[in-house]
């Protein structure tokens, strides 16, 4: 190699976040491989000679190694995470290349340009890290005005108070925006209209990155312009990027059920419906149940109180949700005050001891215990919607 080449100017200097490792000797398919893990966000390590140094061997989170010089790697040892790569279709079924790739463990033998897709996911796979996809919770209001979208807000402020990493979706285009509801309509980062072409893959750490930061959790949420509509294809490459990413993601969805929701109910873990102790709500909130169920399985109903003459005489929880047909995932009593808090520029749930913090903080002790697979018994939602239903 010789001047400034793309290898030599994308070589890490071993202090940025660890990325993969690429070893070849193959000029041409160096390129190609730099050419991969910039498409996946990653700024690799590249050990133009092998055997690479121990250490660069054992730490990096992926190691791709070119079929010209995988028979050199056999003292390197078996590790997991190794891809052997080549430029001709024939490396993919060779014996001499499989036997090799056996020996040091790789996970698979490909040819470019026929597994760049693959390879791109899996190196952006290897740079984000293989955890546990994200809980993702969708809250849906059964009818307009239900507080579906000061749920959302709260649930996610209470799980970012926990020391969750949590994304705060704003999936209702007519809905005011979510950064509005937190006060962060003047913080700096994209919104959705700077998505509405993304297609593929979108890198979660990106995606996060990009995004305003309120009150310790990320919130993609609605600018003030005209409207954008957001195709299906954006929707699940954002929302694939976020819940990659781990930790909690909510999302408020509209009532309606057209293809873009449906897109984003289909990467929902649990799906809360907000339904007011009303007769015309429970009616209401029927329908928007028929539509969600026809997408999302695991949908549950939380029965909310309502001000005004007369709210203690409507259905009681219990019976809402037999009237709705889906589960009781638990009761949310009418906080007094709480308009006005929100007037104020108060966070959802800022009151510790109000119903909407002590149902947030419920369902998320519940939440955690069953991502654990553990079952956690007692201390399930009384009457007066002490905290949600496990």
């Amino acid at each position: 190699m010789s001047g400034s080449s793309t290898s030599d100017q994308l070589v890490r200097s071993g202090e940025e976040r660890d990325g993969p490792l690429l070893i070849t000797e193959d000029e041409e398919l160096l390129d190609d491989l730099l050419r991969l893990c910039a498409a996946a966000g990653a700024l690799p390590h590249v050990a133009h000679r092998p055997p690479p140094r121990k250490e660069e061997w054992e730490s990096a989170p992926l190691v791709v190694v070119g079929a010209d010089v995988a028979g050199r790697l056999s003292a390197t040892g078996r590790r997991a995470g190794v891809i052997i790569a080549g430029r001709d279709a024939d490396h993919a079924d060779d014996v001499a290349v499989l036997r090799q790739a056996v020996a040091i463990g790789a996970e698979r033998v490909l040819a470019l340009p026929d597994g760049e897709r693959w390879l791109v996911d899996r190196i952006a796979d290897a740079v984000e890290g293989a955890g546990p996809p994200a809980l993702t919770v969708g809250v849906i209001g059964g009818r307009g005005g239900a507080g579906a979208s000061t749920l959302a807000a709260a649930l996610a402020v209470t799980a970012a108070r926990t020391g969750e990493r949590t994304l705060l979706v704003d999936g209702d285009p007519l809905g005011g925006g979510l950064d509005v509801l937190l006060g962060g309509e003047q913080e700096k980062g994209l919104r959705w209209p700077a998505f509405a072409e993304s297609r593929g893959r979108v890198a979660g750490g990106a995606l996060a990155e990009s995004l305003p930061r309120l009150h310790s959790l990320r919130v993609l949420s609605w600018d003030r312009g005209a409207e954008v509509a957001i195709p299906p294809p954006a929707v699940r490459a954002v929302l694939a990027a976020a819940r990659r990413r781990g930790g909690v993601v909510v999302v408020d969805l509209p009532r309606r059920v057209d293809g873009t929701v449906a897109e984003a109910l289909a990467q929902v873990d649990v799906g809360l419906l907000l339904v007011p102790a009303e007769l015309r709500a429970v009616a209401a909130a029927r329908r928007v149940a028929d539509g969600v169920r026809a997408v999302l399985r695991d949908v549950r109903v939380v029965a909310c109180g309502h001000p005004g003459p007369g709210c203690g005489g409507g259905p009681t929880a219990e019976e809402i949700a037999r009237l709705v047909g889906l589960p009781l995932a638990g009761e949310l009593p009418w906080e007094a005050g709480l308009s006005e808090d929100l007037a104020r520029g108060r966070v959802p749930g800022a009151r510790a001891r109000g119903p909407l913090a002590r149902f947030c903080a419920g369902f998320w002790g519940a939440g955690q215990g069953r991502r654990r697979g553990k079952r956690r018994r007692g201390r399930r939602g009384d009457r007066r919607g002490r905290g949600p239903r496990g």
